[in-house]
């Protein structure tokens, strides 16, 4: 079914899909107590992400959309991975939504001449955490993080990619 997803990059419109997506997902199936108010990116996404070597993409059924990802440039030729979201009923195998996001990010990164990818992610995400180790992402200590890389109050467990070591796909 992936066939009928395409991938591409932020547009104006998308700006309220993509927050009700992640504001659901956040509030309604994780009970994280964060509001759209509460991440100022979401209102000024070309500003935030689609800078230097950052960018926001989007997963789309049709028209709707289904899927989030992001890449912020924190310098040192290094992105911090952001808002990676699908929905629910586009998660898995049948779909691979969250590989072709990840698979877009890393593209990305490679033609940027990127060195290194991180994220941060809460613990309830467990099904995220196996998903990223898969995908060659390595568990980094807080302490092990870039300086410039910007740490989210819920952010408990981290990650980095070498883009030299990711999977060419």
């Amino acid at each position: 079914m992936s066939n009928l997803l395409r991938i591409r990059p932020y547009e104006q419109d998308d700006l309220e899909p993509i927050a009700e997506l992640i504001v659901h997902i956040q509030q309604q199936e994780y009970g994280i107590e964060i509001t759209r108010e509460d991440q100022p990116d979401l209102a000024n996404i070309p500003q935030f992400y689609q800078q230097q070597n950052g960018n926001f993409w989007v997963a789309l059924d049709g028209e709707r959309v289904v899927g989030t990802i992001a890449l912020v440039d924190i310098g040192g030729q290094q992105v911090a991975l952001r808002k990676m979201f699908v929905h629910t009923n586009y998660r898995g195998k049948v779909w691979k939504t969250a590989q072709l996001l990840l698979q877009q990010a890393i593209q990305w990164a490679q033609h940027k001449q990127v060195t290194d990818i991180y994220l941060g992610t809460t613990p309830q995400f467990k099904a995220a955490h196996r998903f990223y180790e898969k995908n060659g992402f390595i568990e980094v200590t807080e302490p092990q993080l870039p300086e410039a890389f910007p740490v989210m109050k819920v952010d408990k467990k981290f990650y980095r990619l070498s883009i030299r070591d990711a999977k060419e796909d």
